[in-house]
């Protein structure tokens, strides 16, 4: 560690957790905090301005989304590392956020140690994971390839989403019960469940069906 302090923004659209981030890292000597934005389009103008050492970015925001932004720093600051802070761990979220470039992905439960091990990791190019993410990751990775949807089944577990009896979304995609029956049996095969419960959990978790 270096005498000069790393510089870094803080961003998120939760006015009192980013205070609370701000406040965790305020005795820390070796970091200081530049700039805060409530959304990503702010953020943006942040980077530019001040040129951050690392960026701590949250998901879900208006204007420009946490993905969204760490792809435009990662595309034109290179230079501002991305860390994701977030509440979220789904496998869709940790996967959009990594391959957007975020260099790592905590949880908001990290204790301010933490939070200020991690930006300095991430200052010096590594990567940075809580445990349970990294658990996930893990995890998926050792699973068998993922069986793609066919539009229909993805029509059927939309469908299963909103509630609707395998007689309503007969009726709703024009198709006989027995063929509902069908493609939830394809469905339940493809994403190793038993429930359609399980089957709306599952495919959520594995961004195969996005809900408002």
């Amino acid at each position: 560690m270096t005498d000069v302090p790393l510089r870094i923004i803080v961003v998120d659209d939760h006015t009192v957790m980013r205070a609370g981030v701000v406040a965790l890292l305020a005795s820390e000597s070796g970091i200081e905090i530049v700039g805060e934005a409530g959304d990503g389009r702010a953020a943006l103008t942040l980077v530019e301005r001040h040129a951050p050492d690392v960026a701590l970015v949250d998901l879900r925001m208006p204007v420009l989304d946490g993905v969204a932004t760490t792809t435009e720093i990662v595309a034109r600051f290179p230079r501002t590392r991305v860390l994701i802070l977030t509440t979220y761990d789904t496998d869709a979220e940790i996967e959009r956020a990594v391959e957007a470039g975020a260099i790592g992905y905590l949880l908001k439960d990290t204790t301010r140690e933490q939070l200020a091990d991690a930006i300095h990791a991430a200052a010096r190019g590594e990567t940075v994971l809580a445990p349970r993410v990294a658990e996930r990751l893990v995890a998926r990775m050792r699973q068998p390839a993922q069986v793609p949807l066919t539009a229909r089944e993805s029509d059927v577990l939309n469908a299963v989403a909103d509630g609707l009896t395998n007689a309503e979304i007969g009726r709703r995609l024009v198709i006989a019960e027995a063929t509902v029956k069908t493609h939830l049996l394809r469905l339940f095969a493809k994403l190793d469940v038993n429930d359609r419960t399980r089957a709306v959990v599952v495919a959520m978790e594995r961004g195969l069906l996005r809900r408002p």
